[in-house]
């Protein structure tokens, strides 16, 4: 994990907090997406605009579950979080809309 701590030192600790809050609401967003794309190839398995639009948006949303991935160690080190928040931030990426609370409630400096 050196050489993401050597890109991350780069950029400001601001700007880092704000690609990652952006980059949990997008991981959201791009889950419905694919939510709705996987019911539209159930009922129409044959559509190739069904065939596109799943592929595309999975892509998408594979995007942004790796960026998800990829700035979490650090937003830890940013926000000090014990390895307790750590493993359940990197849980909830594997839940729907579970970004958006780490986002809300998890990645804030109030916090006790």
């Amino acid at each position: 994990m050196n050489f993401l701590e050597n890109f991350f030192s780069k950029y400001p600790d601001t700007k880092v907090i704000k690609w990652f809050k952006q980059i949990c609401l997008a991981e959201a967003v791009s889950w419905f997406f694919l939510f709705s794309a996987m019911i539209w190839i159930r009922l129409e398995p044959e559509n190739i605009l069904a065939i596109i639009y799943i592929s595309t948006i999975g892509s998408i949303h594979g995007l942004f579950f790796t960026l998800y991935l990829l700035f979490l160690p650090a937003t830890r080190k940013i926000f000090e979080w014990d390895d307790e928040d750590y493993v359940f931030a990197l849980i909830a990426a594997f839940f729907p809309f579970a970004t958006i609370w780490i986002d809300k409630k998890l990645a804030r400096f109030d916090r006790e």
